[in-house]
């Protein structure tokens, strides 16, 4: 198979915990991968790696047309960046707003609008990284919640916006991933005691004394099996991954 034929990935936050964790495992599986994040990815598993603001629409616009020029083709867009605040509504900062809702929406909604026209190209598919953020409310975390509801709302939109394109579009919803942004919420916002806050997190889990965080192989692979052709089916769906974190709600 010629490197026109290979299926080409985009991962945006790929140097994160999931980000990455993608980039491994499409480059394991065969696809060739470009990668992006403020400060452009190395690695070996990358083909192309770009730097990109996607709090700048003329950032995510310029990413997308840079990664097709490289690459020559795109055939799955995965919104992997993200970023972490929690606080009283009456306390929060409108720096801290605007840099949630527009990493974490604003980015996703441009970086797909540019993608669009080279998906339909090749009956391609978007994988959005929601949460369970997404899904229920979290208390003390109204920013995050807004940004990511409205991620899980607009996949659905854009499921069916681009059904009769053939472009596919999902989401992943996990509950807390064990990532270096895991970590650092803790340390920005866990007090004294960061260990305490993250026992705190896995008291809210079913599964007692065994519950544990979601590790970022394990949101890769859902969201690998999304991009694969026999999930064809499979399009508006916000697929949560949590542990039953949100089962109840």
């Amino acid at each position: 198979m010629t490197d026109e034929a290979v299926p080409v990935v985009l991962v945006t936050g790929a140097a994160g915990g999931i980000g990455a964790a993608v980039v491994r495992r499409f480059a394991t599986g065969g696809w060739r991968v470009v990668a992006t994040d403020l400060t452009a990815p190395v690695g070996p598993d990358i083909e192309h790696a770009i730097d990109a603001d996607l709090t700048s629409v003329a950032e995510c616009r310029r990413l997308v047309a840079e990664a097709v020029a490289a690459a020559g083709r795109l055939d799955c867009l995965v919104n992997s960046a993200g970023v972490w605040t929690e606080g009283p509504v009456e306390l929060t900062e409108e720096e801290a707003y605007d840099l949630c809702l527009d990493v974490n929406l604003k980015g996703l909604f441009f970086t797909t609008a540019a993608a669009i026209p080279h998906l339909i190209t090749t009956s391609g598919c978007i994988v959005n990284l929601s949460s369970d953020a997404g899904l229920h409310g979290n208390t003390g975390a109204a920013v995050y919640c807004a940004s990511k509801g409205a991620v899980s709302n607009l996949t659905r939109a854009l499921a069916l916006e681009l059904a009769p394109r053939r472009v596919r579009v999902n989401a992943v919803c996990p509950a807390d991933v064990d990532t270096p942004m895991l970590a650092g919420q803790a340390r920005n916002f866990g007090g004294d005691d960061p260990g305490a806050y993250l026992a705190d997190l896995l008291a809210l889990y079913p599964q007692g004394d065994a519950a544990r965080f979601v590790q970022p192989a394990e949101v890769a692979e859902l969201i690998w099996y999304l991009a694969q052709r026999h999930a064809a089916p499979i399009t508006g769906a916000n697929l949560s991954i949590d542990f039953g974190l949100t089962a109840g709600s």
